[in-house]
């Protein structure tokens, strides 16, 4: 199985590093071979040029959803909240939509299963500030759903 991890944040925004840190983190493991990842500061259009046919995208964020900072969301590309209801990602259009963007223009290169991780933040406007406790304390959790859905051992 081929899968592409793709890394979403600002690491200059307190909790919008969240993709960062998590890119670090994973870095540090073995990755199975047809496995890539990929650090991007925003999502949106930019998360089509990444694709290449994978059979899985797992795309790991910092999230505002309504739940207690910290908590750890998977959620399946068709659960994602279209943002013009409530923006999942602030870096242009949403992971939901970008997904059916690629699946018009580039059916081929369009992941036959997309996960978002995502951690639900609590600042996002503080710049030069570290994760938030409650983020920070989320990131093994939320590292080890990542490899769960990779099979990343």
């Amino acid at each position: 199985m081929s899968a592409l991890i793709v890394f979403i944040g600002n690491d200059l925004a307190a909790d919008d590093g969240i993709g960062h840190v998590m890119y670090e983190r994973l870095m540090s493991k073995v990755l199975p071979e047809d496995t890539r990842c990929t650090l991007l500061g925003v999502g949106g259009m930019a998360l089509i040029d990444e694709l290449d046919g994978e059979d899985l995208l797992v795309v790991v964020d910092a999230v505002q959803l309504g739940h207690e900072p910290g908590t750890i969301h998977i959620l399946d590309w068709k659960q994602l909240p279209p943002s013009t209801i409530r923006p999942v990602s602030g870096h242009g259009i949403g992971i939901r939509e970008a997904i059916e963007v690629a699946q018009r223009l580039c059916p081929e290169k369009t992941p036959k299963r997309v996960y978002l991780v995502g951690i639900e933040g609590k600042c996002f406007d503080e710049l030069g500030a570290g994760l938030s406790e409650e983020v920070a304390g989320a990131v093994d959790g939320a590292l080890k759903e990542v490899m769960n859905l990779v099979e990343i051992q």
